[in-house]
């Protein structure tokens, strides 16, 4: 079992229906009128709710920004990579993220906040071992890490059977001859960020149909962290296709 902390984490996986709860620990002290679509939802799924003292919720909790609410669930569950081709059926022009060198939970959190709030369709994290922290990861997420479809691959072979069906995989490195301004991003896509420590791998460099990067002002040492680049670069893509979606006068 994982514990969710927070109104907003444990909302969105009560709203995304992919964990199963055991209970939702509520402190004595949190404002009703603040939890009441979050106690509707637990009633009309008929997920007990338990009233507790703050001071036990303090000793659960990762820290103090609980907001009175903890809840005791199932692990979120990841796509399989096989059920990709299935799940972007019918989208138009899907984008996706793929994740290499991930390793500080807080900084996936932020970075699905973002792929969520840019339109990617799914975000996929080349790692072999799924060792987050599910408190650390959602909370940052503002509910994205429960929303967002997340897929685990092992290798590059999801990446070249995504290409056979269309997508364009797009490394985005540092020493990519051709700046994200200048590369057509508005098709089916897949957006590669690697690590700050090793970057992209080369399994995953050898298959980039493109390497891109971002262009830099502040001078040869600047650079961006993971989650940083990854919004950045998926900013320009969402730029480009929103320019490029037909309008209502076409």
């Amino acid at each position: 079992m994982e514990r969710l902390e927070g109104r907003q984490s444990v909302s969105a996986a009560l709203q995304a229906r992919q964990r199963k709860f055991e209970v939702i620990l509520v402190s004595h002290q949190a404002h009703e009128e603040k939890l009441r679509d979050l106690l509707d939802l637990a009633e009309q799924r008929g997920i007990a709710v338990k009233r507790v003292d703050g001071r036990e919720l303090n000793s659960m909790a990762h820290g103090a920004t609980h907001g009175g609410v903890i809840a005791v669930c199932t692990p979120r569950p990841l796509t399989p990579a096989a059920k990709l081709p299935e799940l972007l059926q019918g989208m138009a022009n899907p984008m996706l993220l793929l994740l290499e060198g991930i390793d500080d939970a807080r900084n996936l959190g932020f970075t699905l906040r973002s792929a969520e709030a840019l339109g990617a369709a799914a975000v996929l994290i080349k790692k072999h071992l799924w060792d987050f922290d599910a408190t650390e990861v959602s909370r940052p997420s503002s509910g994205a890490y429960e929303r967002l479809p997340l897929v685990q691959i092992e290798t590059v072979e999801p990446l070249d059977a995504l290409r056979r069906i269309g997508f364009r995989l797009i490394g985005c490195v540092a020493s990519g001859k051709t700046t994200m301004h200048d590369v057509d991003l508005s098709g089916p896509v897949i957006l590669a960020v690697g690590g700050e420590k090793r970057g992209l791998s080369a399994a995953v460099r050898d298959i980039c149909d493109q390497r891109i990067r971002i262009p830099m002002r502040g001078g040869p040492e600047a650079s961006l962290a993971l989650s940083h680049a990854a919004a950045v670069v998926m900013a320009e893509a969402a730029r480009q296709r929103e320019r490029r979606a037909p309008t209502t006068e076409d």
